[in-house]
């Protein structure tokens, strides 16, 4: 709903299960790709995707999306922590500050240095979707709103595009190296799809700035939880 995904908050009750990072990722991933399904579908029904723009930046994500599940493989558990904690804290300051950070982002023409910035950065969250099983919505949606000069409400729908094809990818290549817990996976996946509808039917209406403060500094304390067991680990 507010265009992170539900991913940056199932990823880390994965990790404190005890899954093994490839687990985690795979397992993560694959609610991740019901949830985009599930608002894809919704917001497709709302008329509010740029579908021509979704597809160009899936190109450019899903070889990303595919190298980040081989990588994932060759991470410890360890570093897993260290890099996850890295990105919960800068998705944390993100969400608390998005307000901020994309006001005046009203559509206007952006120069095509800017739009090549934009598609090559997809390709990094096509990485970070597969490696860490958390989709990508914290780079696409500011991509897309920043640079490639759509509104909110199209942005958010569209990254979800983006983001349904790309982590379908991500599960495709995950499966393929063996890495998902299916058992999790689709009892976590049932709960996201129902919860998907509902957020992306109450993103027209919702007040977000509550929720994105306590969801902001939630992922800031859990994100120093990860890098201090990082850093007790050694």
């Amino acid at each position: 709903m507010i265009g992170v995904g539900g991913g940056i908050i199932l990823v880390p009750a994965l990790t404190f299960l005890g899954l093994s990072p490839t687990q985690t990722a795979s397992t993560g991933l694959i609610a991740v790709a019901s949830t985009s399904v599930s608002s894809t579908i919704e917001y497709s029904r709302q008329r509010r995707i740029d579908y021509r723009l979704g597809i160009e930046m899936a190109a450019f994500a899903i070889p990303g999306a595919v190298l980040g599940a081989y990588i994932s493989g060759y991470l410890t558990e360890e570093s897993f922590k260290l890099y996850f904690g890295v990105l919960l804290l800068l998705t944390g300051i993100y969400v608390l500050y998005k307000n901020s950070i994309l006001k005046d982002s009203a559509a206007k023409k952006r120069s095509t240095t800017l739009r090549a910035a934009a598609f090559a950065a997809t390709f990094g969250a096509g990485i970070i979707s597969s490696l860490f099983g958390v989709g990508g919505g914290i780079i696409f949606v500011p991509a897309m709103l920043l640079v490639l000069g759509l509104s909110m409400q199209r942005a958010a729908p569209t990254s979800q595009l983006t983001l349904m094809m790309t982590s379908i990818a991500g599960v495709l290549t995950h499966g393929f190296l063996g890495h998902p817990d299916y058992f999790q996976a689709a009892v976590l996946s049932a709960g996201a799809f129902v919860g998907a509808q509902i957020g992306s039917r109450a993103s027209r209406t919702a007040k977000e700035a509550l929720l994105q403060r306590l969801l902001g500094l939630a992922l800031i304390v859990v994100a120093i939880k990860f890098i201090i067991d990082w850093l007790t680990s050694k």
